[in-house]
């Protein structure tokens, strides 16, 4: 055998040698409080109604949410993100039932409240386009455009009537210019300033939102992509992360993550305040079905797929597996 003197020089596997050795060296670590829980509370149900398309997922009895969120909290999970699911019949042009004190979500963030007080940030989707006849985030014209101003004017309702219920935090996710100004103005002046907003900065119109239009029984009809962003553009965001910020945002967030990685780091590379990204409906159904066909390792991918949103720059993570990882971090 042939003796090179001490080439190779410089031997990088040598801090990959044992597992306490990758665990003492490791540039990433993820933590049960990165981790925020997305849940489903649906009104006119008895018991939970499993979603097809997210195996292990389902929409929420009120009861079961305030199991959901005492076991979240268990598990050392920081937060919920509630989203509503109010009857067919309660949906209308306007989607009042978002801005109905006694609406579904409302209702379900009284419940966590009640049940979890301030031992979870409690979190709620600020947007039409489950309470609305036609799907859209915001109201329509008369030609079925999306009105952006009229639409600010109700997400300001949203904003008194989600604080009142008792958010923490309320999540923008509309994608219509100046929501987040409008909303910060709504929360001060009804006496709710310690309540913070989530801004659903870089929210991109994706293929991946599929089977979470199922979980929250949209109506929608046509797309979205006149007010979301368009996935070939990424300056766009920095935009968006621009006037958000300005406009009084407390927390930025990147929706999708896994597909849009560069643009988390770009964000988290460009602002001081706390980033997150939303693992969304499509990326959790890839990998659980790839895992059922027995084609992946379903806890490694998992893993793998939340520390690379993590290493992107993300302090906060959105994830339907919030509580399974939370639980499996905290063993390890």
């Amino acid at each position: 055998m042939t003796v090179y003197g001490n080439f190779p020089g410089s031997r990088p596997r040598r801090l990959r040698t044992t597992p306490a050795m990758r665990r003492m060296v490791a540039e990433t670590r993820l933590d049960p409080a990165n981790l925020i829980l997305p849940a489903f509370v649906r009104e006119g149900i008895t018991a939970p109604v499993a979603i097809s398309a997210m195996p292990g997922v389902q929409q929420h009895t009120l009861d079961t949410l305030r199991k959901a969120a005492v076991d979240a909290v268990s598990a050392g999970v920081s937060g919920i993100m509630l989203f509503g699911v109010p009857a067919d019949e309660n949906k209308d042009a306007r989607g009042t039932a978002g801005t109905d004190p006694d609406g579904i979500l409302q209702v379900g963030l009284r419940a966590v409240r009640e049940e979890v007080g301030d031992d979870l940030v409690v979190m709620s989707d600020l947007c039409l386009d489950e309470y609305t006849d036609h799907g859209h985030c915001g109201v329509l014209t008369a030609d079925g455009r999306v009105d952006n101003d009229a639409t600010l004017e109700r997400y300001a309702e949203m904003a008194q009537v989600q604080a009142d219920a008792g958010a923490h935090v309320v999540g923008p996710s509309g994608m219509m210019d100046g929501q987040v100004g409008v909303i910060r103005d709504a929360l001060d002046q009804t006496g709710h300033e310690d309540v913070a907003i989530l801004a659903y900065t870089a929210k991109y119109s994706s293929a991946f939102y599929g089977p979470f239009r199922e979980a929250v029984g949209s109506s929608l009809k046509g797309d979205r992509k006149t007010y979301q962003q368009d996935p070939a553009n990424a300056r766009e965001s920095l935009r968006e992360l621009a006037l958000d910020l300005d406009e009084g945002a407390d927390m930025v967030m990147v929706k999708p993550a896994g597909p849009y990685l560069d643009i988390l780091a770009k964000v988290a590379d460009s602002v001081d305040v706390p980033v997150a990204a939303y693992q969304i409906s499509g990326e959790y159904a890839m990998i659980e079905a790839a895992a059922e066909k027995g084609w992946i390792d379903r806890d490694a991918a998992i893993m793998e797929s939340l520390t690379g949103i993590r290493r992107a720059g993300a302090q906060m993570i959105l994830t339907y597996w919030a509580t399974e990882v939370a639980e499996r971090l905290r063993r390890s």
